[in-house]
């Protein structure tokens, strides 16, 4: 399914990150969905299909058997790309939980990606490219140090990717790739190994 956009009529007026994310603040999202800022444009992403859902539980779940107490697994959080001016709503994020407990309790700004430890994407058949391409780079620029892309529909088959040590080009240093059936073992502080043969493909 194709995501719907919200234009940004004000885009060449003013300051358009100011105006796209008050309308972001305000917007009455329908359940399900998520709201991201790219290109200038806010983006409704559908539901996604229930295996989508299934493989993020299954990775939630292996996290928090190593989790350090001071880390927490986040959903629907929204962060900020503060070097694209992007906001992205990823399927899991996990950073410092004081970091969630200090936030301003009459604010929805999104957090700062920067802060975040990991940041896991999983693919729909709707956005596959961009978790591949625009999300890399934007969490790459963002200095993320981990960020694992669970790819049902890459044309080798389905995938976990792990990607290390951003780049301030928009690129990551080194990747460890394994087809599902293959175990994924995450560096510290995660440390759990993900079975990947329990993701639906």
């Amino acid at each position: 399914m194709t995501a719907a956009m919200v234009e940004n009529d004000q885009a060449s007026e003013g300051r358009p990150w100011d105006y796209l994310l008050q309308t972001w603040r305000e917007l009455d999202v329908p359940e399900g969905w998520r709201a991201e800022i790219d290109e200038g444009q806010i983006v409704l992403v559908p539901p996604p299909h229930a295996h989508h859902n299934g493989i993020a539980a299954k990775v939630q779940r292996r996290l928090y058997r190593d989790l350090p107490e001071e880390l927490e697994i986040y959903q629907t959080l929204g962060i900020h790309v503060a070097p694209l001016d992007k906001l992205y709503v990823p399927d899991l994020v996990v950073m410092p939980s004081e970091l969630i407990d200090a936030a301003d309790p009459e604010s929805s700004d999104p957090m700062d990606a920067a802060d975040a430890l990991l940041i896991v994407e999983i693919t729909s058949k709707g956005n596959a490219r961009e978790d591949r391409t625009k999300k890399y780079r934007a969490y790459a620029r963002a200095a993320v140090p981990m960020y694992l892309l669970i790819d049902r529909f890459d044309t080798r088959g389905a995938m976990a990717t792990l990607f290390l040590e951003p780049n301030e080009d928009g690129t990551y240093k080194r990747s460890d790739a394994v087809p599902f059936g293959k175990p994924l073992t995450l560096p510290e502080p995660f440390g759990p190994t993900l079975l990947t043969a329990d993701f639906p493909a």
